[in-house]
């Protein structure tokens, strides 16, 4: 669970409804299912019907981050190394794997696949995943792009009724209200929701990438039957600096 976008989320909607004395007269329905309704509906209208089936998992992968950390996927792949030293590859079928992609890298060598079946194995699951999520980046992208959209449009609508009524007084507050909250619905969904949760995911997606290098990296060393002493060496890059240098000295002080 990703606790920063939660805390995140329902601290931005806590300020913003914060600046006004009475928070329910922000709310509308109409605009809410001129805006929200509008903009999903154009999304999904935009997109192949599988991809807008993943919508739902697309935004709860903002909430839940299942990425390891790359010291985690080290220290693992070391251990491997080591006991694929002594015992040989099918001694690899011990191990508990909860990443799928290592996963699928260590069945291939337990199944004795050859070096350059495996690495065209992973490099193109690697691809497929990362397309996926670019795809569902995409469906985020689209939606920050047409909220503002939506909101003109229902600003648009507003003004329309509003015009049309002037002569009855009690049908003004209410044209009105749908004319400018409107707007800012499209401004809150695209700036509250959809951008932030872009770049979220688009985050998530190169950290799980530099992880599938990670990973690609080992499974190719283990194969090679190398020494594993070198592997931790050869992974480290995969690190963010910090942790790097972290693990650096604790290795120093050892």
């Amino acid at each position: 669970m990703d606790f920063a976008s939660i805390v995140g989320l329902i601290a931005a909607i806590f300020f913003l409804t914060s600046g006004v004395s009475d928070p329910s007269s922000l709310y509308d329905a109409n605009s809410v299912f001129i805006v929200v309704g509008g903009t999903v509906s154009i999304v999904l209208y935009r997109s192949k019907l599988s991809d807008a089936k993943s919508l739902g998992a697309v935004i709860g992968k903002v909430f839940v981050n299942k990425t390891e950390e790359p010291e985690v996927l080290i220290d693992q792949l070391v251990e491997m190394a080591q006991v694929t030293r002594k015992d040989g590859l099918i001694a690899l079928e011990r191990f508990e794997i909860s990443n799928r992609f290592l996963q699928k890298g260590v069945r291939a060598l337990v199944d004795g696949n050859k070096a350059e079946m495996i690495l065209e194995a992973l490099e193109r699951d690697k691809g497929l995943m990362a397309a996926r999520h670019e795809t569902g980046s995409d469906m985020l992208g689209a939606g920050a792009e047409l909220a503002p959209g939506m909101g003109m449009i229902g600003t648009l609508i507003g003004l329309v009724g509003l015009l049309s009524t002037l002569d009855d007084p009690a049908s003004i507050g209410p044209n009105m209200a749908v004319a400018l909250l409107t707007t800012l619905y499209g401004s809150v969904l695209a700036n509250v929701f959809f951008i932030p949760m872009g770049q979220k995911l688009e985050g998530y997606s190169k950290r799980e990438a530099n992880n599938n290098d990670l990973i690609i990296a080992g499974i190719m060393f283990i194969k090679s039957g190398k020494n594993p002493r070198l592997l931790e060496d050869t992974l480290t890059p995969f690190m963010v600096p910090k942790e790097k240098l972290k693990r650096e000295e604790a290795q120093a002080v050892e």
